[in-house]
């Protein structure tokens, strides 16, 4: 249960960091409460789960989740590049929330 709900913050994570780039300098309302309710959502997730999950081991899912995340996000909704070493890189990070994951 409290991996899914790592989970589900680490989603949230993604939510307001990709709609960081929506608010255009939080001039944009809407957007803007988005990313205030993603990011409470998020921070109250990852709360909940460290009742029962080591707080090193979750905190880094969840960061890794955000990273990967948005990284793949950034790639697919804003150009950004693709090469060899930043796809990689994002396989490093998931990589490593399986070997967090598997000793926890």
């Amino acid at each position: 249960m409290a991996w899914g709900i790592l989970l589900l913050a680490g989603l949230c994570e993604i939510v307001w960091a990709i709609g960081l780039k929506y608010t255009d300098g939080f001039t944009r309302l809407l957007p803007s409460i988005g990313i205030l309710i993603a990011m409470a959502a998020s921070a109250g997730l990852l709360s909940f789960a460290l009742k029962s999950l080591p707080v090193g081991t979750a905190y880094a899912v969840w960061t890794g989740i955000g990273v990967a995340g948005t990284a793949a996000l950034g790639v697919y909704l804003f150009d950004e590049p693709a090469d060899l070493w930043r796809l990689g890189c994002i396989g490093l990070i998931l990589a490593g929330i399986v070997g967090l994951k598997m000793t926890a």
